[in-house]
């Protein structure tokens, strides 16, 4: 630990200390806390509040929650710091909290602690980041900026003290707060380097990182009194575990075996020096050595009276070395605080001997007559802040450590906190600084008040001087822009981007107006001090005001000429609106018409074309009111046409609305009226020709309809006479001879119908509503009819043959027909039943019958 002096050296630059609290502040701010990390902090952060809480009988259960209104800050600061502060206010209301905070903030500040983006109000509001901040704040200042291990401190030292006490241990490598301490190897050795006997560091396995943590984290809190601030499975499977966390937890072993239990100091280079007193009286060796050599069995008795001797001689020597080094600990660090303790009440009787000889100087506001003696004044107080100040300043932050230090020595000691003699507490060394800061305001501002007031009067005339240069420059040919009749010609845009501009000119010309009541106060001030130049200030102050007031009178006659244009394109903009929102689906419906017009039509009958002449007719009925509808809208552009003239406004305007014009509605409207006759002359011609087609299928369905069933009769009766048919084969073949010839002969309605036929096909008739048949049924009924008698003959004259060739008697041939003929009556009789018999002597049925 280093000296007095040491820390002295280290800290008179007034800057060590703050580095270290910048460079974390600053790395408080890339941190930027990500929830892994928040989670840690706010374990560890709650269990440290309450490992020193519970002194006072309290604790915390949400850090962000029970710091809100300020109390349990105040108290923790309290409690760690030993000192007194401010009686807390035990309102509840929100200024009552933010009073409270910012009560435990100025001191931590008062500690020179800089506090970086921490304010009350967001510790109240339950701000988590900046509560921890605060936090880790105020465990660097109390916990860790006090460790000092050989020339290094804080965050460096605790760093330096872990790798020094850790360095014999297998697997342990120490070189950072967070990825070092991840298996727990570095917590186990940590305790079984001050206390072996809780630890059996052999069996640890670097694998079992959780096995290793749980055991460190229980051992500590129960036999250290370390609370269990950290959580296990957080630091084992976290990929860096949050720094401020470990080093938290980190410098409670600092504190809990710093003091109490030292490393077994280092064997000196000689041979026998170091041992301990005691073993020079041990007895000889040489006097018993022959008898162990030469003996093949040494007593066993006389062997373990000697080792027992080496037992009680170094053990001894251990204890006594042992207790020898905790006395002079105890010893050292009881002196060690005794100079400090004198160092501080020297350091703060100067300081406040010194604050009490320099405040009634300060205090002084006598003034001087010139401006020569007051800067002097001016002078002597700036060599006050910058030569003599400075050092006390650094004396009292040096003050405030060295008292911070020996209360922190003093507590890890176990020793009553230090009281400073009366009138000489840090509070009053505070109250005290206050006053000399609040004198050394006032005296500044008295200094400057005086030097300005005997300045006042050049700087008067300067000032008037560079307002109205200013004002003139500024006025310098707005009359002629004001003047301007650009607004004549300008669109409605146009003018209200003028009016617009307008406006934002007379903002700026009323701003002006301070202007011009300053230069003519400052006129006004200098008469009444009788400037020796206050015939030209005047004549310069006339030529402004007269302008100011023709740039007032030409402001208003532009605002109203603007508006009374604006109102007027208002006016026409509304009817462009109008003629745009009417025109636009009229031009839409004359579209529509000229497309329908025009459009080609096919029909298949006379309703089809009588339904679309129907239909045109009802569209024809509808052009007197369209036509009355584009009067209004043809109207509406007269009306604006009208409003240009009669106003002198610019002709080019154009509807920004639409680009359909008038022009164009006269065109669209003659086309459509010129092609309404054209329909009417098609749609004429389509019902003439409609009404011939209907003419057609009429003729043709009147034939197909005699036709069709003339053909069923015949095959019907073909299909009976051959069943019923008696007498011989040759009357049976005479008789369908007959029904041939009959076959034959009309053939020629046939041939008529076929004409019909291609005459429709002509025409493009694909369908017929008068008439089930078709050309096609006729056809195939014609065929199958002339193929039925064909084969009836045919085996009418193979059953002639076969009677001939046999011999068979017409009595055999008609028994034998007989037989057959019974059989084809069932037949006949089952395929009428059903039309898909293949039977083709019995089958009757015709496509034509529907």
């Amino acid at each position: 630990m280093l000296s007095h002096e040491e820390v002295s050296m280290r800290y008179d630059n007034g800057l060590e200390h703050n580095e270290y609290m910048i460079q974390e502040e600053e790395w408080d701010r890339d941190l930027l806390l990500d929830p892994a990390w928040e989670k840690q902090q706010r374990k560890t952060f709650t269990a440290w509040c309450n490992s020193h809480l519970r002194k006072a009988g309290t604790q915390i259960e949400n850090i962000e929650e029970d710091f809100r209104n300020g109390l349990k800050l105040m108290l923790l600061l309290e409690v760690i710091s030993g000192e007194r502060l401010p009686k807390p206010d035990r309102g509840k209301m929100r200024f009552h909290k933010i009073a409270n905070v910012n009560k435990a903030l100025d001191y931590i500040t008062s500690k020179g602690v800089k506090l970086v983006s921490i304010g009350a109000e967001e510790i109240v509001d339950g701000n988590v980041k900046m509560t921890l901040g605060m936090i880790w704040t105020i465990i660097l200042r109390f916990a860790i900026q006090d460790i000092s291990v050989e020339e290094t401190s804080a965050k460096e030292g605790l760093l330096l003290w872990c790798q020094r006490k850790t360095a014999p241990y297998r697997n342990v490598n120490v070189q950072n707060f967070h990825v070092s301490w991840k298996d727990g190897l570095a917590f186990c050795a940590l305790i079984h380097r001050h206390r072996p006997d809780l630890i059996d560091y052999s069996k640890l396995n670097k694998d079992d990182p959780l096995g290793n943590l749980n055991l460190a984290l229980e051992i500590a809190e129960k036999h250290l009194d370390i609370p269990k601030m950290l959580d296990a499975e957080d630091v084992a499977r976290s990929a860096s575990p949050d720094e401020r966390t470990v080093m938290t937890y980190v410098s409670c072993y600092y504190h809990a075996f710093v003091g109490v239990q030292k490393a077994a100091p280092q064997p000196p280079s000689d041979g026998l020096s170091h041992l301990p007193y005691h073993i020079l009286f041990l007895p000889p060796l040489a006097c018993i050595a022959p008898d162990i050599v030469n003996t093949p069995k040494p007593d066993e008795r006389a062997i373990m009276t000697y080792v027992s001797c080496f037992y009680h001689a170094f053990a001894g020597a251990e204890q006594a070395e042992t207790a020898a080094n905790r006395i002079c600990k105890v010893l050292g660090v009881n002196q060690e605080n005794e100079k400090l303790m004198e160092e501080y009440e020297r350091l703060a009787s100067e300081l406040l001997e010194w604050i009490r000889r320099t405040t009634p100087w300060l205090e002084n506001r006598t003034p001087e007559k010139t401006m020569a003696a007051m800067r002097r004044k001016l002078e002597d107080f700036r060599d006050y802040r910058r030569q003599h100040k400075p050092p006390k300043v650094q004396e009292k932050c040096q003050l405030e450590i060295n008292f911070n230090t020996l209360q922190t020595k003093l507590r890890i000691s176990n020793r009553p906190a230090f009281m400073p003699s009366e009138g000489k507490m840090v509070s009053d060394i505070t109250t005290a600084w206050q006053g000399l800061e609040q004198a050394e305001k006032g005296y500044e501002e008295w200094l400057l008040n005086e030097i300005r007031r005997l300045e006042r009067l050049d700087h008067l005339a300067e000032k008037f001087r560079q307002k109205a240069s200013m004002h003139e420059s500024w006025a310098q040919g707005k009359d002629k822009i004001l003047s301007k009749k650009d607004y004549e010609s300008a669109s409605l845009m146009e003018v209200r981007a003028l009016l617009r501009k307008h406006e934002a000119f007379e903002s700026d010309l009323a701003a002006h107006q301070d202007r011009v009541e300053q230069i003519a106060a400052i006129a006004q001030e200098l008469n009444e001090l009788d400037y020796h130049a206050a015939p030209s200030i005047n004549e310069r102050c006339q030529k402004i005001c007269d302008l100011w007031d023709q740039l007032g009178t030409l402001t208003q006659k532009r605002r109203e000429a603007l508006e009374r244009t604006e109102k007027l394109l208002e006016t026409i903009d509304q009817l462009f609106l109008e003629f745009a929102k009417r025109a636009a689906p009229f031009n839409n419906w004359m579209e529509g018409a000229m497309e329908d017009l025009q459009d080609m039509f096919i029909v298949h009958t006379v309703e089809e074309i009588q339904s679309l002449m129907s239909a045109h007719e009802q569209f024809k009925a509808t052009l007197p009111e369209a036509d009355t509808e584009r009067q209004a809208i043809l109207g509406i552009y007269n009306e604006v046409q009208k409003i240009v003239q009669s106003y002198g406004i610019c002709s080019s305007l154009s509807n920004p609305y639409t680009n359909i014009t008038p022009e164009e509605i006269r065109i669209k409207w003659d086309k459509v009226k010129k092609l309404v006759p054209q329909r009417d002359s098609s749609l004429q011609e389509e019902l003439s020709h409609q009404h011939s087609n209907e003419r057609l299928r009429r003729q043709f369905a009147a034939q197909a309809n005699l036709i069709g069933p003339w053909i069923q009769t015949r095959m019907e009766e073909i299909a009976h006479s051959s069943i019923e048919m008696g007498g011989t084969l040759e009357d049976q073949m005479n008789q369908l001879k007959q029904y041939e010839q009959v076959i034959v002969n009309y053939k020629p309605n046939i041939d008529k119908l076929e004409g019909d036929h291609q005459l429709i096909q002509e025409s493009l008739v694909f369908d017929n509503k008068h008439t089930n048949y078709t050309m096609e049924h006729i056809r195939v009924g014609w065929e199958l009819l002339l193929t039925t008698i064909a084969r009836t003959i045919n085996e009418i004259e193979t059953q002639i043959l076969i009677r001939d060739a046999k011999g068979i008697s017409q009595q055999q041939m008609k028994e034998f027909r007989s037989s057959f003929n019974h059989f084809d009556r069932v037949q006949c009789s089952s395929a009428c039943k059903s039309p898909n018999s293949v039977r083709p002597s019995c089958r009757t049925d015709f496509p034509l019958d529907t």
